[in-house]
């Protein structure tokens, strides 16, 4: 009897489950795309202003094509559009944001605008009719110019009128959605003069910023889990930006930089959900001795009393992470003994990207999929592994119909999120690609586009077309399985 062929029929049936094994999905993995309600929905009329609207009335120029989001992909009247163009892909979820001003016109509770509920009713239902899972976005860059005007969120008051407005979503929706991302928390425009409200207080604009978003994405979780959990059975998270910062030597200061930059970029609203609470312990001391330097009485970093700390902490059912891309981090301490102070000043470190990288038409997009696998490996490490949503991860072209830097680029990104699943044992429950649609991309309008379809512009009616990433990703979605095994990636 032969018994050399069943041997290696053996050996390569335990070969190919193997590889099939490490390039295959968990079963109950979720896969959608994502959009945000200023950047894709038009219907400007329809809603109140926002602050993105006053800066940019004032001075079009703002916008680098002087472009703008008056009719965007015009999604409030063509939605039903969007959801077909979803259930061609083939996704799981879809991950959209509620605008503010389009439910509170004024950004305050007492004026509730019908249409605004009407319309987010009816896009829920065709989700839901379609068997698309929402994922909604309770802010995403669109505060209402009247909270501007109190301070925005430099004022803690905002975190208040947050949890009223998270309220009224709860009410409205919260019976068929079951995935709500309180914030898409991001600083913009508070510590930079490039974003409105264009205030350029870098080294302690965002440290307000971010005790007002930590006190707000708390008040909402903690108002769902007291008045809505029990009947509606939905969870709440917050997306921050899940960038990674590697260290651009092995020296131990470039180490510990890395390290350092990490805690202030990601940490400083991880740590308080995620973590032990509080802001991290780096961030901290680093800001406090640099602030005594600079003469200030007390740090620039606001305090979290303890009430607020056991408020925060623990406030999350999952943590959801926009990852891009990558930076190198070189340890810099040379302006320590400066009397200016910024965020830059307190990181300590230079940032900068390889130029061998490869690179995308946003000239800070560079294409580094194993930073995908490092930022998800540092959290499960760093918070004891939460779930996690990648909720957006994308790549800018100009808009080609046949858009092979996409292709490769999710590919890439994916085939690194198979490692950190099947190697690093990182707890990651879905991915969204950003974006749906080419759209409004804020202060650079549509000359760098992210979308699965093309959208013209120069068309009132809007027309959109599957570029070949769209048909790439539906023929993925339609076996949840990468066809070869990446490369491995060194860490």
């Amino acid at each position: 009897m032969n018994t050399v062929l069943p041997a290696i029929v053996l050996i390569f049936s335990l070969c190919h489950q193997a590889i099939s094994i490490e390039n295959k999905f968990p079963d109950d993995f979720l896969f959608g795309v994502a959009s945000s309600a200023y950047q894709i929905e038009g219907g400007h009329d329809k809603r109140g202003e926002t602050v993105l609207d006053h800066y940019q009335r004032l001075d079009p120029s703002i916008i680098s094509d002087s472009s703008d989001a008056k009719i965007a992909c015009d999604s409030y009247h063509k939605y039903h559009e969007d959801i077909n163009l979803l259930e061609y892909l083939g996704v799981d979820f879809y991950r959209f944001s509620i605008s503010w001003p389009r439910i509170l016109p004024t950004g305050y509770s007492n004026k509730i605008n019908p249409d605004g509920i009407r319309y987010y009713n009816n896009l829920i239902d065709g989700l839901i009719s379609k068997n698309i899972t929402p994922m909604v976005t309770i802010f995403h860059y669109d505060l209402p110019k009247p909270l501007q005007d109190l301070g925005g969120w430099f004022n803690p008051t905002t975190a208040d009128l947050f949890e009223d407005y998270s309220k009224i979503l709860f009410k409205n929706f919260g019976d068929r959605v079951k995935f709500w991302i309180t914030l898409n928390a991001n600083t913009w425009g508070y510590a930079d003069p490039m974003f409105p409200p264009m205030l350029n207080l870098s080294g302690l604009g965002e440290y307000l910023c971010y005790k007002t978003i930590l006190l707000a994405h708390a008040k909402a979780y903690h108002l769902y889990k007291k008045e809505f959990r029990d009947e509606q059975k939905g969870q709440v998270g917050l997306t921050i930006d899940g960038r990674w910062y590697h260290p651009a030597t092995t020296s131990t200061n470039d180490i510990e930089a890395a390290e350092r930059v990490r805690e202030f970029l990601i940490g400083t609203l991880a740590n308080p959900i995620f973590g032990e609470g509080d802001f991290p312990k780096v961030v901290k001391e680093r800001v406090a001795e640099l602030s005594h330097k600079e003469n200030f009485l007390k740090s620039r970093l606001p305090q979290l009393s303890p009430e607020e700390v056991d408020f925060i902490k623990g406030s999350y059912d999952f943590l959801g992470l926009n990852s891009y891309t990558t930076y190198l981090i070189k340890d810099d301490r040379s302006k320590d003994n400066w009397d200016s102070f910024s965020e830059s000043k307190d990181l300590g470190a230079k940032l900068y990207q390889d130029p061998e990288w490869p690179g995308s038409l946003s000239d800070w997009l560079k294409v580094v999929p194993w930073g995908l696998r490092g930022v998800l490996k540092w959290v499960k490490d760093k918070y004891n592994n939460p779930p996690v949503f990648i909720t957006e991860n994308g790549f800018s072209d100009s808009g080609e119909l046949e858009d092979e830097g996409r292709i490769q680029y999710y590919k890439l990104h994916l085939e690194a999120l198979l490692e950190a699943i099947h190697e690093d044992g990182v707890n990651v429950k879905g991915y969204a690609a950003w974006s749906l649609l080419d759209n409004f991309e804020w202060m650079v309008g549509y000359s760098e586009k992210f979308g699965l379809f093309h959208v013209d512009f120069s068309d009132p009616a809007r027309p959109r077309t599957p570029k070949s990433s769209a048909r790439w990703y539906k023929s993925f979605l339609t076996r949840r399985h990468l066809a070869a095994a990446a490369a491995k990636t060194e860490l």
